[in-house]
């Protein structure tokens, strides 16, 4: 499974973004798919996640309200929708496929797609 991630951009505080991630792969339907930051010095930290069939979704609490995960497995592709930006937002954002584990923790994804680059200015 190969995994880009695309959409990253400069957004003044309160504004959107959407971000998509593109799958190539036959078995990528099967792959619960996460989103993952990493700000300037900080570790890469979970942000959200959806299972497989889009059944099930997962959020850091900080961005819940604000942030909605969504996938279209017809077209291989998991968005994240970003509303109310934060300059605390500021990061690379990275999607990842799971392997196994917890769907919380990075240890846990197998494939890593390139990351965007989300700048939010105050």
């Amino acid at each position: 499974v190969q995994l880009q991630a695309s959409g990253g951009g400069l957004v003044q505080a309160g504004g959107s973004l959407r971000l998509s991630c593109a799958a190539s792969g036959r078995t990528f339907n099967s792959y619960t798919t996460g989103w993952f930051r990493q700000a300037p010095g900080k570790e890469r930290e979970f942000v959200a996640g959806i299972r497989w069939d889009g059944g099930f979704t997962y959020y850091k609490d900080s961005v819940k309200g604000r942030f909605t995960i969504s996938r279209d497995n017809a077209r291989n592709m998991v968005y994240l929708q970003m509303n109310s930006l934060e300059p605390e937002d500021t990061a690379v954002y990275y999607c990842a496929a799971f392997g196994s584990g917890s769907v919380y923790d990075t240890h846990g994804y197998k494939y890593w797609g390139q990351g965007t680059l989300v700048t939010v200015s105050s």
